[in-house]
């Protein structure tokens, strides 16, 4: 494509970081990189296999059992972190010029990710000095405490949709509570997760702490699930790949947190802020290319607002500016692979014969080469139809209507997923009354997706296994010992003794 914008001192190869030095694979394995704009491959990287996970575990292990980062004081550790947010925070224009070039997200999206990185990395070195552990005491007779301590290495497993910002949300609580861990990025995007390692030796990380291996799920993914040595793994993912990981985790009896797929509701009542619902539904199906877990990707509109509703929509999908990521004013940017832009486009299709095509439904014109599809709107999209059931991932989305409440809560819950939901409606009883009936982990009453780290994030049915954020992350990365100490006499029954 002309005039497309390639970053300066872009790597031809990208290599493992394992015990604190870049290296291949063991046995020379690699694989392509592409960048969504053009297709072409620009790098090549290291494709991590079963003998590279093993020498990235042995180094996190030695780091974890003889190095100095499990029994740091909080407050040490918190001041490392800190200074990994002040390397992030510097490097914000680098880091989102190469996220956009790998991705194809929006320039200006891409930098308020680098922005959420740092603050996530600030956020867990504040939590983990805060931490407080609970005492019981028995008046006279006893006193239990809890010692809470690291579990150990820990795997990272992130998805390539954001993926810097969702490497430091699993990277920071890890940290913090003093894990160590072996980082495998997704294998689309593995450009942005190469600056890790400079990141956390400017901030003077103990060596081997912090292990990355490049590679394919199958391949690098699947080794490190299976490793014996690695107690816990975080995913972030498609529900079909959490499955298979949940089955190989068994074995070894795993910790998980996985993080899955949805198929969002945005529930739209005749009574809500019309205007301010549009931004928000707008917004959450076609920002960051539509490639993300929490999108609202089917709307819910009851039906005496439903034909100004679609209307007003359609017409503002149409005028979403689609073009070079790299372009500020761009709001939807190129899919991040040609697999995946197939799989979103036989979505399109597929589309049309079950709804009403009122925006989009294709490739935008004069954009000819990369993976482009222009936001795409369906109405009278029914409620077993594979677009209202199925999750697309792309800049696509499905409104339908609804009657009333009964009628809205069946439309919203009748999907296997449950991650997220978005309500809008001025009337309060029927907001929390609606919203706590919602098969949903977090819900935005009112709003688009506003995070608040302190909150609990993760989803129900297929959505995903346990939740992080807040100290509920630091729960997952650590065990909770308890302690009983005994202050008075104590009655025990006396086995054995003689009359």
């Amino acid at each position: 494509m002309s005039g497309h914008f390639i970053p300066d001192g872009l790597p031809a190869h990208i290599r493992h970081y394992i015990d604190g030095q870049s290296v291949d694979s063991v046995g020379g394995e690699r694989f392509h990189v592409l960048d969504p704009v053009t297709n072409a491959n620009y790098a090549t990287a290291a494709a991590g296999q079963k003998a590279d996970i093993a020498l990235a575990v042995t180094a996190a292990t030695r780091a974890f059992r003889e190095g100095p980062w499990p029994h740091m004081k909080a407050r040490e550790r918190a001041r490392i972190l800190n200074k990994v947010a002040d390397a992030i925070e510097d490097r914000e224009d680098r880091l989102a010029e190469l996220e956009t070039f790998d991705t194809g997200l929006p320039i200006t999206q891409a930098r308020g990710q680098a922005r959420r990185a740092a603050e996530n990395f600030r956020f867990f070195a504040d939590l983990v000095v805060a931490q407080l552990d609970d005492a019981m005491k028995v008046p006279g007779a006893q006193l239990n405490y809890v010692n809470r301590k690291p579990v150990g290495v820990a795997g990272l497993i992130t998805p390539w949709n954001t993926p810097f910002m969702l490497e430091s949300w699993k990277l920071a609580p890890a940290l913090a509570a003093g894990c160590t861990v072996v980082l495998k990025p997704a294998e689309f995007t593995p450009l942005s997760a190469s600056l890790w390692a400079g990141i956390f030796e400017e901030a003077g990380l103990p060596q081997s702490v912090f292990n990355l291996v490049n590679g394919l799920g199958e391949e690098a993914g699947d080794a490190l699930v299976k490793h014996p040595g690695v107690p816990l793994i975080s995913f972030t993912g498609e529900t079909t790949t959490g499955q298979t990981i949940f089955r190989n985790a068994a074995t070894n009896l795993k910790g998980l947190s996985m993080e899955l797929g949805g198929k969002s509701p945005c529930v739209v009542f005749a009574d809500a802020d019309l205007d301010a619902a549009i931004d928000s539904a707008l917004f959450g199906v076609f920002s960051l290319n539509g490639e993300r877990c929490t999108a609202g990707s089917r709307i819910l509109v009851e039906r005496p607002i439903y034909d100004e509703f679609c209307e007003k929509f359609a017409a503002r999908a149409r005028n979403i500016v689609v073009g070079d990521p790299h372009n500020p004013a761009t709001e939807v940017g190129a899919l991040v692979h040609p697999e995946h832009y197939a799989k979103v486009m036989n979505y399109v299709e597929i589309g049309k014969s079950e709804g009403r095509l009122l925006a989009g439904g294709g490739r935008p014109a004069g954009l000819d080469t990369g993976n482009y599809v222009a936001p795409t709107v369906f109405a009278d999209v029914g409620p077993e139809s594979r677009i209202f059931q199925e999750e697309i991932f792309g800049p696509v989305v499905a409104i339908t209507p609804f009657e009333d409440d009964a009628g809205a809560l069946a439309l919203a819950n009748g999907v296997k997923y449950g991650l997220a939901a978005y309500v809008w409606t001025n009337n309060l009883r029927r907001a929390h009354t609606f919203a706590q009936a919602l098969e949903a982990g977090m819900v935005w009453l009112n709003s688009h997706n506003a995070r608040d780290l302190r909150t609990p994030f993760g989803g129900v049915k297929a959505s995903g296994l346990g939740h992080e954020g807040g100290f509920r992350s630091l729960d997952f990365y650590t065990d909770q010992q308890a302690v009983h100490i005994t202050l008075g006499s104590v009655d025990t029954p006396k086995f054995g003794a003689l009359p």
